[in-house]
């Protein structure tokens, strides 16, 4: 499902749902997980069952991948990931870091966040845009889907600063036609490879109950010798 908000050379592997119990993990994966609830050891397995499939499909022998300082994945190096769960949902991408800087995935379901939450997640301009943006059909929560947006964009943020991004530190449109939405970021942004990151772009996709977002950071190709224009699309 989440393929198709993806670029070239992103690869992905999802499970709706959890598989029945006897995927190993990795000593290190083991000793991360410690003694969690049944419910997080299973999302946590499920979710690197997927990693070690798009490993696969990179031509990667399987390998842990371990929780960094803020429950990150910590990918092998010359990989770039993003990971995601949600109710009966779990899904991994993976790409050569050669080709992509970082990438961010989110899953949400189509539904309405919860009382309150979206006065604590966006900015007033964001919930004007929303007022704003038409019905769908099928319908698209679309204070989900702007929450699902910015958790794709603090998950590209944060390999690359290592700094906490508040929702409030970013602010996304949404456009309703063309499945895309974009973010700015109104905190100092990172150079990437030299040159200053002050948007991200990416797609979205709502599908069987399901709010999907994706952010692709491609490397910067460089243009007549010089380093041309971040193009962070996620098309």
């Amino acid at each position: 499902m989440i393929e198709e908000i993806l670029p070239t050379g992103v690869l992905s592997a999802e499970e709706f749902g959890d598989p029945e119990p006897g995927v190993l993990l990795f000593p290190e994966e083991e000793r991360a997980l410690g003694q969690a609830v049944l419910k997080r050891r299973l999302e946590f397995t499920t979710v690197r069952l997927c990693a070690r499939r798009a490993m696969a499909g990179l031509g990667l022998e399987p390998m842990p991948v371990v929780p960094g300082p803020r429950g990150e994945p910590r990918w092998p190096h010359g990989v770039v990931g993003s990971i995601t769960h949600c109710a009966d949902y779990r899904c991994a991408v993976l790409a050569r870091a050669s080709s992509y800087v970082a990438l961010g995935i989110d899953a949400e379901p189509n539904g309405p966040l919860p009382e309150g939450v979206l006065e604590a997640v966006s900015l007033r301009e964001e919930r004007r845009l929303l007022r704003a943006l038409p019905a769908a059909d099928p319908p698209v929560h679309w204070d989900r889907l702007l929450f699902s947006a910015k958790e794709s964009v603090y998950k590209t943020w944060y390999p690359l600063t290592r700094r906490r991004l508040d929702f409030t530190d970013a602010t996304i449109t949404i456009d309703p036609y063309g499945g895309t939405f974009s973010a700015r970021l109104l905190v100092s942004a990172p150079a990437v490879r030299g040159v200053p990151m002050h948007t991200l772009a990416g797609r979205w996709q709502a599908r069987d109950g399901l709010l999907t977002t994706a952010i692709a950071l491609p490397v910067p190709a460089p243009v007549g010798g010089a380093r041309g224009p971040l193009v962070t699309v996620g098309v």
